[in-house]
């Protein structure tokens, strides 16, 4: 038997076995913990790559848990999808290779990070818990399951948010997260609880070949799109991403983004594999749309005005987000008119989910550098920053990189991107693309003013003992650097090769049923 069938079922077996295994492994010492974290979180990583291969070379891979066909057949002859079921199309499988290495950079980052504290143990069995959560919401095939993940990876997150709980504010950015998870959560169970009752079916791809619109359908599109905006952070609902972005640590933070990108992976999903074509209105992509154009101009704007370098990185992430869900909403606009789609609506796509690997890549980045800051100069407040280009110039080489990518500075990976989105949008209202160049050029400014505060002019007399970080540290970071330099001098083998494979998948919303039903819509 060929072992690459069961990729899939690894994929979350080798996380879950790291984290139930982490606190046996802190029993051994530093040493023993470190090097578990490690090899746990490379063959995550390999796992994730191998399966995107698989799917690359031969098509989406459904992989049924505990037997050999999804169905059971009732003595009625009918057969039905009531098993759990991993479905790995194009798209799940590059949303978990772009998960697994940002994982992969935060584990490193935190094996020196992290080593004043205690209880490291329990952070590395969390931090794998997490990884096992983000990962079931890319690769499961099943709406409550989906949930299940989510609430997996919501739980694990409280704890690491608070991890210093010696801290109020990180005590209070956790429960104001935990807050915003369980109603989210209840909003997505809900929501599956209709689906449940219309349709007696959880399975995406069964449900997805049964929907008719309705008022039922309609209800539970809204508390899913409600649920998932609120989760990845999205205006209005953004309010515990300052605080659970800033209080978390550094390398937790970089797999947070990630995790908040498995949200929108959700409403991808929901929006073109379950709904697609049945969605009709143009109420949905508008209101996206809106939220995405909300999302870039706050955030950046906050950020702007902030002091301390996390926070206003994490503004940042809201206002990345808003990109993301602008493509989202002008692709589904597209989705009824295959003119419309040739035109406009799949290079909207190619952006969107380009900028997906691009924001998760550079945000991560970004908040390990400002991690590195904090662990040499005990301080992420600008006012108290300056001088540390010759004092850490490897962080600070690695940062301007980051820096130069959200800002889409050609010929960066992040100025590909946004590329795609500004042509989409100005063929579908130019005003779009209007808001979305005067983001950019706002995230520039905001990168300069911390790179000309802290990293440049005189150094501060009580940094006159900082040194340059760890090379774990300088690892973690080299991890993420690495992929923005491929990314930007490769940007037609990342298009060709990696995200418009995942764009034609998620637009086939009959080719995700047939690789499950076995028939078209």
């Amino acid at each position: 038997m060929n072992w690459q069938i069961h990729l899939p079922a690894l994929a979350l077996a080798v996380p879950l076995l790291g984290a139930f295994v982490s606190p046996v492994a802190g029993l051994g010492g530093r040493l023993t913990r470190n090097a578990w974290m490690v090899l746990v979180s490379m063959a995550t990583t390999a796992v994730c790559i191998l399966l995107w291969q698989r799917v690359i070379a031969g098509g989406t891979v459904v992989y049924v848990m505990g037997a050999e066909a999804w169905n059971i057949t009732l003595p009625s002859g009918l057969s039905w999808p009531i098993r759990i079921i991993l479905e790995v199309d194009a798209f799940s499988a590059f949303m978990a290779v772009v998960g697994s290495i940002a994982a992969l950079a935060g584990a490193f980052f935190s094996l020196r990070f992290m080593d004043k504290f205690t209880g490291l143990e329990k952070f590395s069995a969390l931090f794998f818990l997490l990884v096992t959560g983000m990962l079931g919401m890319q690769l499961t095939g099943d709406l409550f399951n989906f949930f299940v993940f989510l609430e997996i990876a919501s739980v694990a997150s409280f704890g690491l948010i608070a991890f210093w709980r010696d801290r109020p504010e990180a005590v209070e950015a956790s429960f104001k997260y935990m807050v915003v998870s369980t109603i989210s959560a209840m909003f997505v169970l809900i929501a599956v609880g209709f689906f449940y009752g219309r349709y007696n079916a959880v399975n995406i791809a069964a449900v997805a070949r049964m929907l008719h619109m309705g008022y039922a359908e309609k209800i539970a599109l809204v508390f899913i799109v409600v649920s998932l905006a609120m989760k990845c952070g999205a205006v209005p609902m953004h309010m515990w991403t300052p605080d659970a972005y800033a209080e978390a640590p550094a390398g937790v933070t970089c797999l947070l983004v990630a995790v908040s990108q498995a949200s929108l992976y959700g409403l991808f999903r929901v929006c073109f594999s379950l709904y697609g074509v049945s969605l009709g209105s143009t109420v949905v992509p508008w209101t996206i749309i809106v939220m995405g154009v909300l999302s870039m101009f706050i955030g950046v704007t906050m950020a702007v005005i902030q002091k301390e370098m996390k926070r206003l990185m994490a503004y940042h992430s809201v206002s990345q987000i808003g990109y993301i869900l602008m493509a989202l909403g002008v692709g589904l606009l597209s989705l009824k008119d295959p003119q419309a789609m040739a035109d406009y609506g799949f290079t909207a796509m190619k952006g969107g989910i380009f900028h997906i690997i691009n924001y998760t890549m550079y945000k991560g980045l970004l908040f390990l550098t400002a991690g590195a800051v904090f662990y040499s100069a005990g301080t992420r407040n600008l006012n108290e920053l300056g001088g540390l280009a010759r004092l850490m110039p490897q962080t600070t080489f690695m940062f301007v990189i980051a820096a130069a990518a959200i800002a889409g500075l050609p010929p960066f990976n992040g100025f590909v991107s946004k590329l795609l989105i500004y042509q989409s949008t100005f063929a579908v209202y130019p005003l779009l693309a209007v808001a979305a160049l005067v983001t950019s050029v706002l995230t520039l400014a905001s990168f300069v003013k911390v790179f000309q505060t802290a990293f440049l002019g005189p150094a501060k007399k009580t940094f006159e003992k900082v040194t340059e970080v760890p090379a774990s540290m300088l690892l973690g970071m080299s991890v993420l650097t690495i992929v923005i330099v491929a990314l930007t001098l490769f940007p037609g083998w990342t298009l060709s090769h990696l995200v418009e494979p995942a764009a034609k998948a998620l637009v086939d919303q009959a080719g995700y049923i047939s690789a499950v039903m076995g028939g078209g819509l």
